[in-house]
């Protein structure tokens, strides 16, 4: 019986190992777990602080960065602050969140724009319909007295008409004034008289055809293009400088305004930034013009989308820049060569050259010496052979051809012509001999201010 009882004490002895083992077993898979459970809290505890961390700098800096850079290409935009500690659903759902927020600021904007837009374009339209009356009234003030002021007057009232011109364009718009067939010259001179430094532009005619004209639907508005290049380049340059536009002519591709100024030219993003509102983006919304907006390379890009010109600008070698307008070949036609020009209109420059070449005779020999000391003048003869040689007098040399007027010797002239017929008018009949020479007197005066000149 002994053995019995040992071997029942030996079972019970290894049953107590085995469950104090399985006990310790239990223990400490318990606290395995409950350190796990602790190591997922902190993790959970760490990603929610992560993620209300990335939830505030989503609402404080992504979303707010986002709307600036619409405006600001080059502002940054931040992205995750952890992202190691985000996972990859949270992550995705963020980026979304200011992908949304940005479209939303997007389609906001283009909706207080199309309003503001409309607003301006109804506006303008008023405005510029009181011009145009205000314009025509002056213009019979103009015949009717004689004080300066009136073209004073009227000159503000053309700087005003060409501001609410541009409002308008870029406001889709249309110009707001329709031509016919016009020189390419007589518009260069009507955007030069839009621009308040008109007296710093100078104009060089280069055309091989003096009767090249712009085509009735794009002659506004290449005047209005034109006039806010010049109006861009005389306000960034010196008042002392010169603003040079030459007037080309191609062969087959149409005719180029270069507008040159010596002025203070433009940094790297400047530069870039006119060359994307020149080349006529899809849409240019008012709230990216700055404050005030600075409206005229945009109103240039939507003339130049609308009605096929192109624009250029670089740096120009006078020291500020230069803009090339070119007006394409399907918009240019040639006018019937028994119309006249305008007086202002400055002649083409190989006309003078060929003019000139004209008028002088062909030379014969080497003149004698005393002939060509006389008058400080070089003298000529003619190729007809006579008898002995005779010395011939000085050949007159050609006048040179007057230069254009300015718009000061015009308002003298005009001035003085509408003193002359109001006096003419007040004083009392004479008798027929005195009258045919006070018509000669008239004609010859009207022939000096330039208005029978062809």
């Amino acid at each position: 019986m002994a053995w019995i009882v040992a071997l029942i004490a030996v079972v019970v002895a290894v049953t107590a190992v085995v469950r104090s083992q399985n006990a310790a077993r239990d223990a400490n898979v318990a606290w395995a777990r409950v350190e796990l459970a602790e190591r997922q809290a902190k993790a959970a505890d760490a990603r929610t602080t992560a993620l209300t961390d990335e939830i505030r700098q989503l609402a404080q800096k992504r979303i707010p960065a986002a709307a600036l850079a619409l405006s600001h290409p080059s502002a940054p935009v931040p992205g995750l602050r952890e992202a190691a500690e985000v996972d990859g659903g949270s992550a995705r759902l963020l980026t979304e969140a200011v992908q949304a927020a940005r479209a939303a600021v997007i389609e906001e904007r283009q909706r207080v724009d199309a309003a503001a837009r409309a607003a301006m374009r109804g506006t303008s339209a008023k405005i510029q319909s009181l011009l145009n009356q205000s314009q025509q009234l002056l213009h019979e003030l103009q015949h009717e007295y004689d004080d300066p002021r009136i073209l004073q007057l009227d000159f503000r009232n053309e700087l005003a008409l060409r501001r609410t011109q541009a409002t308008a364009v870029l406001c889709d718009a249309w110009p707001g004034l329709a031509r016919q067939n016009s020189p390419l010259v007589e518009i260069v001179l009507g955007a030069q008289s839009r621009v308040a430094g008109y007296e710093r532009i100078k104009v060089a005619n280069h055309l091989r055809d003096e009767w090249l004209a712009v085509v009735a639907r794009a002659a506004e508005p290449l005047a209005i293009a034109l006039a806010e290049l010049l109006a861009n380049a005389t306000a960034y340059s010196h008042p002392d400088t010169d603003v040079q536009v030459t007037v080309q002519q191609s062969g087959g591709r149409g005719a180029f305004l270069v507008v040159d100024d010596a002025g203070i030219g433009m940094d790297d993003d400047a530069l870039e930034r006119a060359r994307a509102l020149l080349a006529g983006p899809s849409e240019v919304l008012l709230t990216e013009l700055g404050d005030p907006p600075q409206t005229g390379f945009a109103v240039v890009g939507r003339l130049v989308v609308q009605y096929g010109l192109s624009c250029h600008i670089e740096p120009s070698p006078f020291g500020g820049m230069r803009t090339i307008l070119r007006v394409p070949a399907h918009l240019l036609t040639v006018l019937e060569d028994d119309r006249s020009l305008s007086a202002l209109a400055p002649k083409p420059v190989h006309a003078h050259t060929a003019t000139t070449a004209a008028a002088e005779p062909e030379p014969a020999a080497e003149p004698e010496p005393a002939a060509k000391e006389r008058n400080g003048l070089p003298s000529r003869r003619r190729r007809a052979p006579r008898p002995a040689p005779v010395r011939s007098a000085p050949a007159a040399t050609p006048a040179a051809p007057p230069p254009p007027r300015t718009p000061e010797q015009a308002e003298a002239s005009w001035a003085a012509l509408q003193q002359g017929t109001l006096s003419g008018r007040s004083a009392p009949a004479a008798p027929p001999e005195a009258q045919h020479h006070d018509d000669k007197d008239g004609q010859d005066d009207r022939n000096d201010q330039g208005d029978d000149e062809t």
